[in-house]
């Protein structure tokens, strides 16, 4: 079966490493039709917009979106970002990130890791609401009942299909008594229905105990999932446990569209000096493969990255000395 896939190569590191996933998803010899569009901050510099509304389109029409990496420049008013707004005019309202250990070494690195975290992904703080009184500022935060069922229904099924038999629920309802309050009772009842279906266990945590928990006992966690911001804080420390960013992958997923990235950012201090780590990217591939129903090549890729880690064949901020083409040649070799 064919597929679309749109491209968007980014700033920065992105497209070199973009640039890798393709040449590899074409080594494959996989039935995918591959198109190109821009996004990112030098896309503003070049038509005055990080994300025309002609990429929105492309994303839309596509089965499913390869995502590099884009700068987000802090000083610009009025600019918004490139994924954000991705995010919410597709409706990618699951953020998956996967947490296995690759056999990576040193620093925080835990062997034995396979969870995910799953994060509600168009509502909570990002949704942008902001008021500026000079000696304050106030932020407005979102949550819904729909969002917040159709979020954990998600992390459900993903234990379903993966074969998990716990969902933690991560909240600060203590505090936030409604807003947290509202997601943690919606959690829970549909916790209920699959704990009587399906024999599912549900584990519910605050996210200050949740955040010392992943350092103390990551085993001990199949599927988690919480808010927007707390999500988003979680998945990057348990990133750390399993080799940081630069193994990082990303899955924006909705109804009609996904989109899959690397989690890292444009790194535009080492862009084009050939030593960009593209291994993030590749098991964003591997997630947009499994997407697609390709879930056999997505097995091979997973497995040709895994064997790359294994050989020593990694990049310098991974402890290594080669370079991003010599990645490349070794995943091509072990595939």
């Amino acid at each position: 079966m064919s597929h679309n896939i749109l491209i968007l190569k980014g700033d920065g590191i992105g497209p070199e490493v973009v640039d890798v996933a393709v040449d590899i998803l074409k080594h494959m010899g996989l039935d995918l039709n591959f198109s190109e569009a821009k996004a990112g901050y030098a896309c503003y510099q070049e038509v005055g917009d990080p994300i025309p509304q002609t990429t929105i389109a492309a994303a839309r029409a596509a089965d499913a979106t390869l995502f590099g990496a884009v700068t987000t420049p802090p000083d610009i008013p009025n600019y918004r970002s490139a994924v954000v707004t991705l995010r919410r005019e597709l409706d990618l309202y699951a953020n998956l990130r996967p947490v296995h250990s690759l056999g990576l070494t040193g620093g925080h690195y835990r062997e034995g890791l396979d969870f995910y975290v799953v994060r509600e992904n168009t509502e909570g703080l990002y949704i942008g609401q902001e008021e500026d009184f000079g000696d304050y500022a106030i932020a407005k935060r979102l949550v819904t009942k729909k969002g917040s069922e159709r979020i954990v229904r998600y992390a459900y099924e993903l234990a379903r299909r993966t074969g998990k038999r716990k969902v933690t629920v991560v909240h600060k309802a203590n505090i936030l008594r409604l807003t947290d309050g509202l997601f943690r009772r919606t959690a829970l009842a549909v916790a209920k229905e699959y704990a009587e279906q399906y024999g599912i266990e549900v584990q519910e945590l605050l996210v200050d105990t949740m955040a010392m928990r992943l350092i103390k006992d990551p085993q001990n966690f199949e599927v988690i999932v919480t808010t927007n911001l707390f999500g988003d804080i979680l998945s990057d420390e348990a990133a750390e446990l399993v080799g940081g960013l630069g193994v990082a992958a990303s899955g924006n997923i909705g109804e009609h569209g996904a989109i899959f990235e690397p989690v890292h950012g444009s790194a535009p201090d080492i862009a084009g000096k050939g030593i960009a780590n593209p291994f993030a990217t590749l098991l964003a591939t591997v997630m947009m493969l499994q997407h697609i129903g390709e879930n056999a090549a997505a097995e091979h890729l997973q497995a040709a990255v895994a064997a790359t880690i294994r050989q020593g064949t990694l990049t310098p901020d991974l402890g290594g000395t080669a370079n991003t083409a010599r990645v490349k040649e070794q995943i091509i070799s072990n595939l």
